[in-house]
């Protein structure tokens, strides 16, 4: 396998993932109908002759899943269909019809707007105007936190947005985020079903986290943890904020709700009318899967790595590049790849110079850096966002190997301090090497792919 061919290989593998995930045919896939009833994996719903569907939902797949789910149905049942969808500007399908698809937030602003609160409190007036003889079909997929904003009385927009900027900035996890953002908003945690009136809730689900806890996917809109009293779930927010931010990183409106919260008397929690369940139709391990058959078939021995998000970016970079190293040390016959899959966090350092950049281009520079301080050739490594957005830029993500290397050090570009200021984007964009795909209509987590030559290639 030539050392100039690396990255083509590494970039075909992981796209053979990305497609694997395509929102559209995941649901067209998972959805089954006839002229009475709709099937989603195990669940049959049997429709009445009054009987309508409301389709409501938000994510970076929003727009491909609607399309599936029209298509899974057929003709006959449009005229007893209508539907809301948030999704990003610029992913809107022209064929969605009677979904309408809501651009909640521009392409690459991956934070709640006020145009994301409007759809919102649409969705949630169109679930609670559903009956006991209706079906309610969700569609969620990653990136509907964001694109489902529904702010709690007492707090403001501005609110939640610093509150996870400075959190986010601060390494937490998503989990850890979505505990705090649950209790600012009256979607979230369990809010969307708490609302709906219809007598059965399917929601299908493009996952974005290890595991596929059904808590975290977009904030849990769906689903409700019993274990958790009110009281406790404000406490666990104010442990993570007080953990995580100084006090003058928290504002006062959320201080004083969360407060509010823990010292209110317990009461009876809201009553369900909806009976609901939630079906997986794609996730990382989807991807990851693909990917790996993908680099079989190109005759690579492979090496799978599944695990979990919460590492910090730059780390897992030098680790994944000293594999690298390790095994190109080895005098391999064969190539061998390496992919895995997760989602990393970004520790930002204190500076006051512009920086843009993403987990994925940080992983990348880090892994960079180590690369760099050998001579050893045949090592190509990519790592990108399956959505085709990596934090507030337009790259998917980011990609090494020896022609960029050589290209860094021709440019005489100092690793370090980039890489020190969070500047990721700023770096591969003098050197060519980032990754850009646009948005994918997807959303599983980020894929990486790191390729080592082997001698008899």
């Amino acid at each position: 396998m030539p050392t100039e061919s690396l990255r083509q290989h590494a970039l075909a593998i992981w796209e053979a993932g990305v497609r694997a995930v395509d929102s559209r045919e995941l649901v067209a896939q998972s959805v089954k109908a006839d002229a009475n009833s709709i099937t989603v994996g195990n669940e049959v719903w049997h429709a009445q002759a009054d009987s309508q569907v409301c389709v409501v939902g938000g994510g970076k797949a929003g727009s491909g899943m609607a399309v599936g789910l029209i298509e899974a149905l057929g003709p006959e049942w449009m005229s007893r269909m209508s539907g809301w969808v948030n999704v990003p500007a610029g992913t809107e399908s022209e064929i969605c019809e009677p979904i309408h698809l809501h651009a909640a937030r521009p392409t690459g602003v991956n934070e709640p707007r006020p145009e994301g609160i409007a759809g919102t409190q649409e969705i949630l007036r169109r679930v609670a105007e559903c009956r006991p003889q209706d079906l309610c079909l969700v569609l969620l997929s990653g990136g509907g936190s964001a694109l489902l904003p529904a702010l709690r009385d007492g707090i403001e927009l501005e609110d939640k947005v610093t509150v996870v900027r400075n959190l986010s900035a601060a390494g937490a996890n998503i989990q850890q985020l979505n505990a705090v953002r649950s209790q600012l908003s009256a979607i979230k945690g369990g809010g969307l079903l708490r609302a709906c009136n219809a007598g059965l809730m399917l929601v299908l689900i493009i996952s974005d986290v290890i595991g596929d806890p059904l808590d975290v996917i977009a904030s849990g809109p769906c689903y409700i943890t019993e274990q958790q009293s009110p009281q406790q779930s404000a406490t666990r927010a104010l442990e993570i904020l007080t953990e995580l931010l100084t006090p003058e990183q928290i504002p006062t409106r959320v201080l004083q709700l969360l407060n509010q919260q823990l010292h209110s008397p317990a009461t009876a929690l809201p009553q369900v009318s909806a009976r609901c369940v939630h079906q997986i139709v794609g996730n990382n391990h989807t991807a990851v899967s693909a990917a790996v058959a993908e680099a079989q078939r190109r005759g690579i021995d492979v090496l799978v790595e599944e695990y979990d998000q919460n590492g910090i970016a730059r780390e897992e970079g030098s680790r994944m590049a000293e594999w690298c190293l390790g095994q190109a040390g080895q005098n391999l016959k064969r190539p061998v790849c390496l992919i895995s899959g997760g989602e990393p966090t970004v520790r930002l350092s204190e500076t006051t110079g512009p920086r843009r950049g993403g987990r994925n281009q940080e992983l990348v520079l880090a892994a960079l850096q180590r690369l760099s301080e050998s001579a050893t050739q045949g090592i190509a490594l990519l790592s990108g966002g399956t959505d085709g957005e990596d934090g507030p830029t337009d790259a998917a993500g980011a990609f090494v190997d020896n022609e960029l290397i050589h290209t860094v050090r021709q440019a005489g570009l100092s690793i370090d301090d980039y890489l020190q200021r969070n500047d990721s984007y700023t770096f591969f964009e003098q050197c060519g090497g980032l990754l850009k795909t646009g948005p994918t209509g997807t959303n599983v987590m980020d894929l990486r792919v790191a390729i080592i030559d082997g001698q008899d290639a």
